[in-house]
């Protein structure tokens, strides 16, 4: 949420993993859920995400369908290229992960925040699964709905936390009956979520909350949405951070296709990556989306001032 924040209290999108991770694994234990492919899906379903985070994606995939209307970046059709080639796992490009592995990457986020039943679509196929990620389709297994749920779960309180420290939104601020169903607090409201989710989906052939407990969900998220995601302050932030992809997306793109590059560290950084890059048949827009996608909100916050000297 909070780009390159300088209070080490703020959430990264490092520790947002691990709390999916564990919020997930937690669950799937009491449901008796392979938890094995549940560690594995929650600690790679971020990696396809640009820096910046929803911001940098919005940027990028607008950079990149600037160049060609054929392509588009979303970090969930980003990870599975992460995991299925951008990765190297003995020399060899790509972590040879399983199908189930690959899917719940794919298909982790939900943009509908009323999704309370969560149904995996068993039928779904290897061909299914980049088309499915721009659609938004259910995963093919329990395991991943309940990391897809589990990530709502993990940040919808931990936001509200960070908002705080920022002074945009407090917990006693929400609306009493709100917090007298889920919580007064992460905490609370964590503890809320969890119980919730194993006592609706014991026995049942989904991933599944309450009505009145998803509902209430649904309300605090599109309060976070109004207060925090939507807040000026953090709209200033976005305009920053397309100025700054954009710049970056410009000047590597130039350099991809000039093929010259000076003894700079920033240029010496990309040649390297070009020649390691493992897609031979990847033009200069796809490479320059790679590597920034790559990069960390630091990284990328470094290489704007060594560049442009701002």
């Amino acid at each position: 949420l909070f780009f390159v924040p300088q209070n080490d209290h703020v959430c990264t999108r490092m520790e947002h993993v691990l709390y999916v991770s564990y919020l997930a694994e937690t669950i799937g234990k009491a449901l008796g859920l392979n938890t094995d492919l549940i560690r594995a899906i929650a600690l790679g379903h971020d990696l396809g995400h640009a820096p910046f985070g929803h911001a940098g994606e919005t940027t990028l995939n607008q950079l990149i369908q600037d160049q060609d209307q054929g392509l588009a970046f979303s970090h969930e059709q980003h990870g599975l290229r992460v995991v299925d080639l951008l990765s190297e796992h003995k020399g060899r490009a790509g972590l040879n992960l399983t199908f189930e592995v690959r899917d719940g990457i794919a298909s982790h986020c939900g943009e509908r925040y009323d999704e309370f039943v969560l149904e995996p679509a068993k039928g779904k196929q290897e061909e299914d699964l980049i088309p499915g990620a721009l659609r938004h389709d259910m995963p093919a297994t329990l395991e991943g709905c309940l990391v897809r749920l589990a990530d709502r779960m993990a940040y919808v309180g931990r936001d509200i936390e960070d908002a705080t420290r920022s002074g945009l939104l407090y917990f006693d601020e929400l609306p009493g009956d709100l917090r007298a169903i889920l919580g007064r607090n992460n905490s609370e409201i964590v503890d809320t979520l969890v119980k919730d989710v194993i006592d609706q989906s014991l026995d049942q052939e989904a991933i599944t909350m309450s009505q009145r407990i998803g509902k209430a969900l649904q309300k605090l998220i599109e309060i976070n949405y109004e207060k925090i995601y939507q807040a000026p302050r953090v709209r200033r932030y976005e305009i920053q951070v397309g100025n700054t992809l954009e710049a970056l997306f410009e000047y590597y793109l130039d350099l991809a296709r000039q093929g010259q590059w000076d003894m700079s560290p920033p240029d010496q950084a990309f040649a390297d990556y070009v020649k390691r890059h493992p897609d031979e048949e990847a033009d200069p827009v796809r490479i320059v989306t790679d590597y920034i996608a790559g990069m960390t909100d630091p990284f990328a916050g470094r290489m704007f001032k060594s560049i442009f000297g701002i």
